[in-house]
């Protein structure tokens, strides 16, 4: 199931197998939370290098409906992707919506965002939706914290997503489907060291590093990060939620973390901006009206290889929707061959060359 293949200065590389098929580790998860990665289809993010999705058992539950999708034969089936998917509990859009109702130690009630019904959470509830789905790694039901939080109720809350952890793990899962724990613990260094020590003794396939990058300083997040993967068991893997700037990757990996998702490529694609070595640049300033080069010489994407900064800055000055759709297929590419450039150091003696590279390249400072 989880094959670590190579270590080097706490960075890891290795395979993980699920039931449709292996995801190499690190991995970058482009982010399907509706069953589809905004403005792309299957094939177009199988082009990129992904080989694991994710998606959300909080927004799919409530629209079609977990339910619907198994009548319909399953996630992978419903949205045309047959690589792995991993989906997230919903635990953060409960908790960090302003729908909120109320919680027990029984789980969460919320309004809908939709409708304004009312809708409950709980851990059964939760790992039912996702075995509805059928999605290759389900993640326990959790509750975060937002920064700034107090350690009362960041301990509140640790200790909730812990009971529920136990709770998840007692349900049946879909056939094949590995279960991921989540650890908490707000911002605190002695309830993170807590939470990770308590789930590491629970039989979860991987863990699930949650309620960072939540406004958080920088530095405080990946000491943090640095801590809890120390504890967490070596034979699973770990992955970092939520998270997935370059500085993000580069620093997470280097500490320890395999797998990462975030909206970012996607939702900043949509607004005209691009990652490229050097910074995040927005193409609708006038400087790109007749700029011949790629958005980044040194990517390898579709869009790079066809189109210059002129063309996608002249795509949305128009609002004309391929620009949205060549910006995302460049910004996940540019992530994907992040991930893979140092994956494939890792081993080899080349880990700390190559951080500090993407460093240089990418204008990134060390973080303490």
């Amino acid at each position: 199931m989880f094959e670590l293949i190579a270590e080097e200065d706490g960075a890891r590389r290795g395979r993980l197998t699920t039931a449709h098929g292996p995801i190499d580790i690190p991995a970058f998860m482009p982010v399907g939370t509706q069953a589809t990665v905004k403005a792309l289809s299957p094939d177009e993010v199988r082009a990129l290098g992904a080989q694991v999705l994710l998606g959300n058992s909080y927004h799919l539950a409530l629209r079609p409906g977990a339910d619907r999708i198994a009548r319909l034969g399953g996630l992978h089936r419903f949205m045309g992707w047959d690589g792995a998917i991993l989906t997230d509990s919903g635990g953060f859009q409960v908790f960090s919506l302003d729908h909120l109702v109320g919680v027990t130690d029984d789980g969460a009630t919320f309004r809908s965002h939709l409708d304004g019904s009312e809708q409950r959470f709980t851990p059964e509830s939760v790992m039912g939706i996702q075995r509805d789905l059928g999605s290759d790694i389900a993640m326990a039901f959790d509750q975060p914290v937002g920064w700034p939080a107090d350690r009362a109720l960041a301990q509140t809350a640790m200790e909730r997503t812990h009971q529920w952890a136990a709770r998840c793990l007692e349900t049946e899962p879909a056939a094949g489907q590995l279960r991921f724990g989540i650890v908490q613990g707000g911002f605190d260094h002695d309830l993170r060291r807590q939470s990770a020590e308590e789930l590491r003794r629970l039989a979860f396939d991987g863990f699930g590093v949650g309620g960072l990058s939540l406004g958080e300083p920088k530095p405080l997040t990946y000491r943090l990060v640095s801590m809890q993967t120390a504890i967490l068991p070596r034979d699973r893997p770990r992955y970092l939620m939520g998270v997935g700037t370059p500085a993000d990757l580069v620093e997470a990996i280097a500490r320890g973390i395999d797998m990462f998702d975030c909206v970012l490529p996607t939702r900043i694609a949509r607004n005209g901006s691009i990652l490229t070595r050097g910074g995040r640049i927005n193409l609708r300033n006038h400087r790109f009206i007749e700029d011949k080069g790629p958005p980044d010489e040194s990517c390898d994407c579709y869009t790079c290889q066809r189109f210059s900064r002129a063309y996608l800055r002249h795509l949305f000055m128009a609002g004309e929707i391929l620009g949205h759709r060549l910006a995302s297929i460049h910004n996940l590419r540019t992530l994907v061959r992040l991930v893979e450039q140092l994956r494939d150091t890792i081993g080899h003696g080349g880990l700390s060359a190559a951080v500090t590279s993407v460093r240089e390249q990418w204008s990134l400072a060390p973080l303490p």
